[in-house]
């Protein structure tokens, strides 16, 4: 969780812009309410709970949310840019010099490490958004398409049954990220790196243009 998602403003005159006080109150307002998902589901939170837990007045929560679902919406959209944040930061270097299976290592430790370190916010991303409703389990679809895209490039998928291999790799890594992420493991997610580079180094050409060096 990010300093300013925790830290309170001082009380009393501060002299901060109003927009710098909004600011650090939604950052308060999302990490309360990814943190109070992760104990008690999206269900058993009230808005309440995240009022107490931010800090913050119920005028205040209103003022910025229209609803807890209104809240739950950007708390995702905050967990997916965090998401692709530590995925890009990982990613961004160029690649030359580098094999496949040596960019895709990078990519999916990017991937699994934005999550463990997000534990809460991974949360949302992944577990809670299937008791909001169809419109954020279409969102997440969406995200995952993109996360597709970015391996099927990564491991040179240029036919069709290539692509659907990749669709099919992220969809079981999401499955399993999602068991580890539910249970509070972040330690077993970090640890599905190897077995799964493994997979993608043995497979051939089955996902794209792997080439492996002895």
């Amino acid at each position: 969780m990010t300093e300013s998602a925790t830290r309170q403003l001082p009380r009393g005159r501060h002299g901060l812009p109003r927009e710098t006080v909004v600011a650090a109150q939604r950052d308060r307002i999302l990490a309360a309410m990814a943190e109070a998902m992760a104990e008690n589901g999206y269900v058993g939170t009230p808005v309440a709970a995240v009022i107490k837990r931010a800090g913050v007045s119920r005028e205040t929560f209103y003022e910025q949310f229209r609803s807890k679902e209104d809240c739950f919406e950007a708390a995702y959209e905050r967990a997916a840019e965090l998401m692709l944040t530590g995925i890009l930061a990982a990613t961004g270097a160029e690649f030359d010099g580098e094999t496949r299976a040596e960019r895709m290592e990078r990519l999916l430790g990017a991937y699994l490490e934005a999550l463990a370190a997000q534990p809460a916010y991974a949360r949302v991303f992944l577990v809670e958004v299937y008791a909001v409703g169809p419109e954020a389990i279409a969102r997440r679809t969406h995200l995952q398409e993109t996360f597709v895209a970015m391996v099927a490039d990564v491991l040179g998928a240029e036919s069709e049954s290539q692509r659907f291999a990749c669709q099919t790799l992220v969809a079981a890594l999401s499955s399993m990220v999602t068991a580890r992420i539910a249970v509070g493991d972040p330690d077993g997610l970090r640890e599905l790196r190897g077995p799964l580079l493994d997979l993608v180094r043995r497979s051939g050409n089955l996902f794209g243009d792997i080439v492996v060096e002895d």
